[in-house]
């Protein structure tokens, strides 16, 4: 650490850490044992970074943040295309990080890899460049997201799963443990296996979620409209548009079928 790190009043970084010149680091911010910040890293306010925890480089932590221990973030990408461009990897306030942990920088296709906030990502769940997390997700330990991955708010997906390059995890679905997922997983279901199958609607975890009786019902059809009839696909989302209440849940859940590029489970 030099004097020339931006680093605020009520901030305590241990004296075997390591904080590159150019980082900025906020007020009530704990820096662990042997922790590395690398360059252009900014941390935000009461954020933690545990023992022997890197920020390789272009690391952007919001308040709050917890990052645990042996933890890696803002590598470079595990592409062949990456080139050296100027990426970023942005987290999101009052998200947690577990043990060993790795966060890969963005490519020259969205320039980030981003996390949203209140995420709870547990040990030695891997986010590979360019992946996408909305807000309130968790992922379980041992999980593994391939390249460009997009993840919906409130989303769980259970430990030791493998989430295919592209693919969309819609947002209150649930993913149970050890599933391949190399299809898109729509909002609001259930999803486990391999290859991952659909298991109706995530019914306990909306009714946590403060979902109404009427809301659920209308998402009860809409999902036998699409995997649970007679009809292929393309005629259970006209069916479900023709005849139910296109309430804003509803209609997300069509618009995202529609949307998949990668195909979603049955």
């Amino acid at each position: 650490m030099t004097a020339e790190s931006v680093i605020l009043s009520g901030t305590h970084v241990h004296p075997t850490a390591i904080v590159d010149p150019s980082a900025q680091v906020g007020e009530g911010v704990e820096i662990g044992p042997w922790a590395i910040v690398g360059p252009q890293c900014t941390i935000g306010d009461g954020a933690r970074i545990a023992a022997r925890a890197t920020l390789e480089r272009n690391v952007r932590l919001g308040q709050r943040v917890s990052i645990g221990v042996g933890a890696v973030l803002g590598g470079d990408p595990q592409d062949l295309k990456f080139r050296g461009e100027e990426t970023w990897v942005d987290i999101g306030d009052d998200t947690t990080v577990r043990e060993y942990a790795t966060i890969n920088r963005g490519t020259a296709h969205s320039l980030t890899t981003s996390v949203g906030k209140h995420c709870f990502l547990m040990s030695y769940v891997h986010l590979a460049h360019d992946c996408h997390l909305g807000d309130h997700i968790i992922i379980s330990n041992g999980t593994q997201l391939a390249g460009h991955v997009t993840v919906e708010d409130r989303a769980i997906i259970s430990g030791l799963c493998a989430v295919h390059q592209f693919a969309r995890v819609g947002r209150h679905a649930f993913i149970g443990g050890c599933s391949r997922v190399s299809q898109d997983v729509p909002p609001y279901v259930r999803a486990v296996g391999n290859p991952i199958k659909l298991f109706g609607l995530n019914s306990v975890g909306l009714q946590r979620s403060g979902f109404e009786d009427s809301v659920l019902r209308e998402l009860k059809k809409a999902y036998r409209c699409c995997f649970r009839s007679d009809l292929n696909l393309s005629q259970g989302i006209e069916k479900a548009r023709g005849e139910l209440e296109l309430i804003p849940e509803v209609q997300h859940f069509l618009d995202f079928i529609e949307a998949s590029q990668r195909g979603v489970g049955f």
